[in-house]
């Protein structure tokens, strides 16, 4: 592995040999319905709490996607995974459900990128074999932690973001047959001292332009060298800043550019600005990236999920939102013939 401070260059190409998604009813009724894995009839998945359900809605697909790889958890050397919730407990007790070594994390909604850099660096430099990454959130769960209980029926701002019910997981390992990780950037802690809990796409976009330019020209690369460029999840408002703000510094990312929360929803669900969460750039990733890096439709994709960094205490004391972006190169591996 090759490290020039902020990027990664994976020699051995490690590769993402497993992957499953799980998304709410909401979600299903959404643009890639027929990507998901598993649709969810019931958003409390037969539990009695939306956080019992959000916990087994991870279970359920962190267990599928080894299953996808076709391996068993005995097979799995660490499991890297985080959450939303307080002390990712969604995570944590999903870590405790399966007894594998464990390693957890919080990114905000940018937890999948983390999750699969750490991942990669992992299996990369041969301290593991098979690495087991996602992360997952709750519409109801987040609702009543970082905003209002559900109860109070408040009126959402126009700027506002709906928190998906969804989980994404992937395998990435050294053996089988998988799409390859190649490269990766660790972004920075960004802030334009935005500070409206109901803006999160502004409070996150500089940091995924710090991170997209990092990027660039740490490999040499320009946007048109991807088929896609995928963020998440700065919802509508905020892929429309990123661009404005790309575009002052001498990029174009209006070719080949999208945003996992942007596009998850269909316009007539009324989600505002579209989805976030850290389940959201989890299942899109999981589900229809992969499905299109697999059909030859990509073959060299930069994924770079966000993340607003705030929590209730931090915003009760009237705290800006730090943002945070990691990037992660994927070339299609010609040899997967099948969607998992």
């Amino acid at each position: 592995m090759q490290n020039n401070r902020s990027t990664l260059f994976f020699k051995n190409k490690p590769m993402i040999i497993g992957n499953y998604s799980t998304v709410g009813s909401k979600e299903g009724h959404g643009n890639f319905s027929k990507y998901f894995h598993c649709v969810l009839d019931d958003d409390k998945f037969g539990e009695k709490t939306f956080e019992k359900a959000e916990r087994k809605i991870l279970e359920h697909t962190l267990n599928h996607a080894v299953k996808g790889a076709n391996l068993t958890m005995d097979d799995i050397n660490v499991l890297v995974c985080g959450d939303l919730l307080n002390q990712i407990i969604s995570s944590t007790f999903a870590a405790r459900k399966f007894g594998v070594p464990y390693l957890g994390l919080y990114g905000a909604c940018s937890t999948m990128t983390e999750g699969l850099t750490l991942s990669a660096m992992l299996v990369d430099g041969k301290y593991v074999k098979n690495v087991l990454c996602g992360t997952g959130t709750h519409f109801s769960s987040a609702e009543r932690q970082y905003r209002n209980p559900l109860e109070l029926g408040n009126q959402r701002p126009q700027t506002s973001q709906w928190t998906i019910t969804g989980a994404g997981a992937s395998v990435i390992s050294s053996e089988g047959v998988g799409h390859y990780i190649v490269s990766a950037t660790i972004g920075k802690v960004v802030d334009y001292d935005v500070k409206d809990v109901n803006n999160m796409g502004a409070a996150m976009a500089p940091a995924a332009m710090d991170t997209l330019i990092t990027h660039f020209k740490n490999t040499n690369t320009k946007p048109e060298d991807y088929d896609l460029i995928l963020t998440g999840d700065l919802g509508k408002l905020g892929s429309e800043i990123l661009i404005d703000l790309m575009e002052n510094k001498g990029y174009n990312l209006r070719e080949n550019y999208c945003d996992c929360g942007h596009m998850v929803y269909s316009d007539t669900q009324k989600t505002h600005q579209g989805g976030s969460g850290a389940g959201c750039s989890a299942s899109v990733f999981n589900s229809y990236v992969l499905a299109k890096l697999t059909d030859g439709s990509y073959k060299r994709v930069l994924f770079c999920a966000t993340g607003a960094l705030l929590s209730t205490l931090s915003s009760q004391q009237g705290d800006s939102i730090p943002g945070i972006c990691h990037a992660v190169e994927i070339i299609r591996n010609e040899k997967v013939k099948k969607w998992r």
